[in-house]
């Protein structure tokens, strides 16, 4: 995914200042932690999927006066099944906040990196490529 110059045969040579290669380097650095941040959102959201599913057995459940299991860290605490449901509910709404936050933190570096791939190709046109590679 790094930034990586194209040899051609009608490649020009250009130049490749100090600032050039900071700016590379941003590019390459801002790219790397955007995909961090998206699969930490893919975890999120599977953790999510889990809440809403253990929410939803939890509601077709017929006794009320069963105890329910909830875990907290690596303890198991029993408690109502209205107790358990307002857990869930406050959990679930935690991780969406916490989603809604590292999707922000992603649309910025897309703006930032929007700004270095104009940058960069305006300098080295056809000579670099900024592009992902899809395999």
């Amino acid at each position: 995914m790094a930034a990586t110059m194209k040899k051609g045969v009608a490649a020009e040579d250009v130049n490749v200042t100090f600032e050039d290669q900071q700016k590379i380097n941003k590019f390459a650095r801002n790219t790397n932690r955007m995909s961090e941040l998206k699969d930490e959102i893919e975890a999120k959201k599977k953790s999510l999927q889990n809440l809403e599913d253990a929410s939803d057995d939890l509601m077709m459940c017929e006794d009320d006066s069963m105890l329910i299991p909830y875990q907290i860290g690596d303890v198991f605490i029993s408690h109502s099944q209205e107790e358990t449901q307002e857990m869930l509910e406050a959990a679930k709404e935690a991780l969406q906040e916490e989603i809604k936050a590292l999707e922000g933190r992603v649309s910025s570096i897309q703006g930032v990196l929007g700004d270095l791939k104009v940058q960069l190709y305006a300098k080295f046109g056809n000579n670099i490529n900024l592009e992902a590679d899809e395999s």
